[in-house]
């Protein structure tokens, strides 16, 4: 299965989306230089003051979980209820739901007053949200709810049906769901996970793939995870060896040099 994902590359580096982001301080740089290499612009506005005005200008809004504190989570609520009234895509990131009941009562609020158009999490933060049991490592995966592929397909497909939008679980495979349209993209490297970030930068790409194709949001977190998948192979394969550092710096230049051509030809993924 091959579809010109290279096209929505292109279509995000000649539209130039701006992204708003209400984000966490540990990689909020990381999400705006991720934004920037991909061909968006990044705005992190999380003041209650503006976070809904600033939303109203953007292509797409990203809220992630990551420090989460309750000046944010009103911020957060504003800004989507804001992005809904304009209709532009929501991108939710549940980091670390499960880890304390302020993170789960906070990520059900979200869920319920504003309509998400793309969830992104790793398994143990998506089977929580599924009802399922779960147990959690801080704001990583545990061990213990690595499902194999068929499994993972089965979250993401019902959580997706339930929610009523894209599903995306991002791991050693990554799995996309749209009801019963499912994904699975094999592409990426072990060492992503040696660094901070990986996955909010994966949001931020969701984010900026969205607010370039806000008709076709399936197949743009499907491209979006497909760049980092990929620019993770490549920086790997130019900086894997000298350590974490220079690799996520190569992780980022191989965003930004990214072509459709290398996206598309590159890809691994089937339908599920």
């Amino acid at each position: 299965m091959k579809k010109d994902y290279g096209n929505l590359l292109e279509s995000v580096r000649s539209k130039k989306p701006l992204i708003h982001h209400i984000t966490n301080y540990v990689t909020v740089n990381d999400c705006a230089n991720i934004t920037l290499a991909i061909g968006a612009s990044p705005v992190m506005a999380d003041d209650l003051n503006e976070s809904a005005d600033i939303t109203g200008i953007s292509s797409a809004l990203v809220l992630n979980m990551g420090t989460l504190n309750e000046r944010t989570i009103k911020s957060m609520l504003i800004a989507g209820k804001a992005a809904n009234k304009a209709r532009i895509p929501v991108v939710f990131d549940p980091v670390g739901v499960g880890a304390s009941s302020f993170r789960n009562q906070t990520a059900s609020q979200i869920l319920e007053d504003v309509k998400v158009s793309v969830l992104r999490g790793n398994i143990s933060e998506i089977r929580r949200i599924a009802g399922m049991q779960s147990t959690t490592k801080g704001v990583d995966a545990s061990h213990e709810d690595m499902l194999n592929t068929d499994d993972a397909i089965t979250v993401t497909k019902t959580l997706s049906s339930k929610l009523g939008c894209v599903v995306a679980v991002t791991g050693a495979i990554d799995v996309v769901s749209y009801g019963e349209k499912a994904v699975c993209i094999e592409n990426g490297n072990p060492m992503m996970s040696n660094i901070t970030g990986t996955g909010c930068m994966c949001s931020s790409l969701i984010g900026s793939f969205c607010g370039a194709a806000p008709d076709l949001l399936f197949d743009a977190t499907v491209s979006a995870l497909l760049a980092m998948g990929i620019a993770g192979e490549i920086a790997f394969e130019k900086a894997g060896e000298k350590g974490n550092g220079s690799f996520r710096v190569a992780l980022h230049d191989a965003v930004s040099s990214m072509d459709a051509k290398t996206l598309t030809g590159r890809a691994k993924l089937y339908e599920a």
